[in-house]
Parts: C-alpha cells; structure tokens; sequence
C-alpha cells in the first residue's frame, strides 16, 4: 500500500502545473493557452542574460529599484523575456513603492499560472509564473487597488517591453480630412446613381 502511495506522489509532483483563471484552480481549454514552449536550462541560459536566467529559471528575486521597468510609466505591453507572451498592460501598472513593477492584472489570465511559493519559511507567497513557458515571473499579493485588490509584484529581468502599437499615418488622415472616398464608398455611390 505503502508502495502505491508513494507512485501516486510521484505522479501528481511530476504533472504539468495547473492553469489558473485568477484566484481559482481551473484548467483553460487547450484553445486558450499560448504554444507551449520547452528548453533545457542550458537551452534557456544561451539565450538570456545571466540575470534574466538567474530570475526565469533559478526563481531568484531582483533587488528593489533595480529593475528598468520599475518606475516606467509609459505606454506599451509587457511580455515574457523567454517567450515573448504577452503578460501585463502597462495601463494597469501602478506604483507601489515596493521597487518592483506592480499591476492590478494580467493582459489574460490564462497567460499566467499561480502556485504556492514556501521558499521563505516566514510566509508562504503566491508565485506567478508564465502558463506559456513556466518562467518566474514574480509573486501576486491581496493588498492591490481596486477594482481587482491584487498587486502583481513582477522582476523587471522577466519582462520585455513592446512598444504600443504607431499612430496612424499623418498622410491618411490628411487624404480622408480633404473628402477623399475610400474604394468601398465609391462603390456604394456608383449603386444609387
């Protein structure tokens, strides 16, 4: 029996991690979750920085204030350094004064998974880890501002900055603002004549 029991730890320690929806510890259908993608850590370490894979892979944390993101306030998405999975709006970043950059949410929440952290024995955390390609990402806390009251406390070495998308072309506006027609309404004016 004894035997048995210890196959079936085996088992559930060795499964793929949980896909969480926020909070709660449901799975997302397969059509929801990005490409799964897999290296070995030597893999890993020739594509990143040593900080970077020291974070993403090793689970360290950066120093407070260290990281190029933390007091970023400009525009744009944040996606995974590894993968490239695009995790956090920069409109739900927030200062927390903790050095770390902060969001009240994940772009979608099926980008993100969640386990419990008891790497430090005087609390246990939340960790937030990429669901695309596992990379830690940073830990989720309860004392964020409304309207979610969670405070995603995330390294700055596990994100990459996309730039928001370009403003449209000054010439387009220009040719639309002086009453040129698109191809579609010309059409539409040679049917009524």
């Amino acid at each position: 029996m004894s035997r048995l029991l210890a196959v079936f730890a085996v088992a559930i320690l060795t499964a793929s991690p949980v896909f969480v929806s926020g909070d709660d510890r449901g799975t997302t259908s397969v059509g929801d979750r990005p490409k799964r993608v897999e290296k070995s850590n030597a893999d890993w370490a020739k594509v990143l920085t040593r900080e970077q894979f020291m974070v993403t892979r090793m689970k360290e944390t950066e120093p407070a204030n260290s990281g190029k993101y933390a007091h970023y306030h400009g525009k744009g998405i944040f996606a995974c350094v590894c993968c490239g999975t695009e995790l956090f709006d920069a409109r739900y970043k927030f200062e927390s004064g903790t050095g770390w950059p902060s969001f009240n949410r994940p772009i979608d929440k099926t980008r993100i998974f969640t386990e419990q952290d008891f790497s430090m024995p005087e609390e246990v955390r939340t960790e937030v880890m990429c669901a695309t390609c596992d990379a830690h990402l940073g830990h989720v806390f309860g004392d964020g501002p409304p309207p979610t009251g969670l405070r995603f406390c995330i390294n700055s070495a596990s994100l990459k900055l996309v730039k928001a998308p370009a403003a449209p072309d000054p010439k387009v506006k220009a040719r639309t603002a002086k009453g040129a027609t698109s191809p579609k309404s010309k059409t539409a004016a040679k049917a009524k004549s």
